[in-house]
């Protein structure tokens, strides 16, 4: 791993004091100082896995990722080029640049061609896009986000991948509530401190302050009750966040399935290393069913940090 420069890079102490709680910080600061391997996702929509690879392989290697046969780390054979936006195969939408830790949520979503799906905060599309290619552009796919500014790389993005079974809303999340619509699955990739994303921006680390996460953490349980209360009987929620804290990720989980009894977490098996769910922070204890959600941290895999969890209506 290239390390960054950290010479100007200060770490808040509260920052320090916390993360040491919740991993081996040395570790973790080392590889939140590292690069980011560039990662992309094939979209089948346009073409398949084996035409873009006839592609690039001249160029380019790719390496597969395990947890996504569509999703591949890619570098130029030579390592003096790191422009892959500038492809004609990225303008043309037959891949996105998306980190890899970001395509799991819509794997454990499981999206299927005659389904109605929301993506309740779905700007920039990463997801989305990748939501729709496992849709086959078929069934309805709601795509929605909060601020206009939001619209404009969200519809860019559906654009440019060939999506045609999405439609784009602009409100907030909790609106949904007045609408009577009931979704077979739904998506809650929750706005976040991105306490998982340092590798790819240092700015995170003098934004994080706790109080900012606490904020975070009502607007989180906020949505992901949304999101529930939207669901069909049967139904399958995915929330996640980029964020590593507990109060973001294991205790706005926890808030839902102890208040709704036919909230059931479901076991995430997927072919990567993961860590143990936060079960208890800072005095708080959190419902057992938790050890059943997915917590990456960046060392464990080499990529960003993330938090997944599956959650059904019964």
């Amino acid at each position: 791993m290239e390390q960054q420069t950290s010479k100007f890079i200060e770490f808040k102490p509260k920052f320090i004091e916390r993360y040491s709680k919740l991993t081996d910080w040395e570790e973790f600061k080392k590889i939140s100082l590292s690069f980011l391997r560039r990662s992309i996702r094939v979209n089948t929509l346009k073409i398949s896995i084996k035409e873009l690879k006839q592609r690039l392989e001249n160029k380019w290697d790719l390496e597969q990722i395990h947890w996504c046969k569509e999703g591949f780390w890619i570098e130029h054979s030579k390592k003096e080029r790191r422009d892959i936006g500038n492809l004609i195969e990225h303008s043309l939408g037959y891949f996105y640049i998306q980190e890899a830790a970001s395509m799991i949520p819509p794997i454990v979503l499981e999206p299927k061609p005659d389904d109605i799906i929301l993506d309740i905060a779905a700007s920039p599309g990463s997801k989305t896009t990748q939501i729709a290619q496992y849709m086959q552009n078929k069934g309805i796919l709601i795509a929605n986000d909060y601020t206009y500014e939001r619209m404009k790389p969200l519809s860019i993005n559906l654009q440019r991948c060939g999506v045609t079974n999405a439609a784009i809303t602009l409100m907030e999340g909790q609106w949904f509530k007045k609408s009577g619509i009931e979704f077979d699955k739904v998506l809650v990739d929750a706005p976040c401190s991105g306490t998982g994303t340092i590798r790819k921006s240092l700015k995170t680390i003098g934004i994080w302050n706790p109080d900012m996460v606490r904020r975070l953490s009502i607007t989180q349980k906020q949505l992901i009750e949304t999101g529930f209360n939207l669901l069909k009987e049967g139904g399958v929620l995915v929330y996640s966040t980029c964020s590593l804290e507990p109060e973001e990720n294991e205790e706005v989980v926890s808030f839902l399935i102890n208040k709704y009894e036919n909230a059931k977490l479901e076991e995430i098996k997927l072919n990567l290393k993961k860590s143990y769910a936060i079960l208890e922070f800072e005095n708080k204890k959190y419902n057992e069913e938790i050890k059943k959600c997915l917590r990456i941290w960046p060392q464990d895999n080499d990529t960003e940090g993330f938090f997944v969890a599956k959650i059904k209506k019964s």
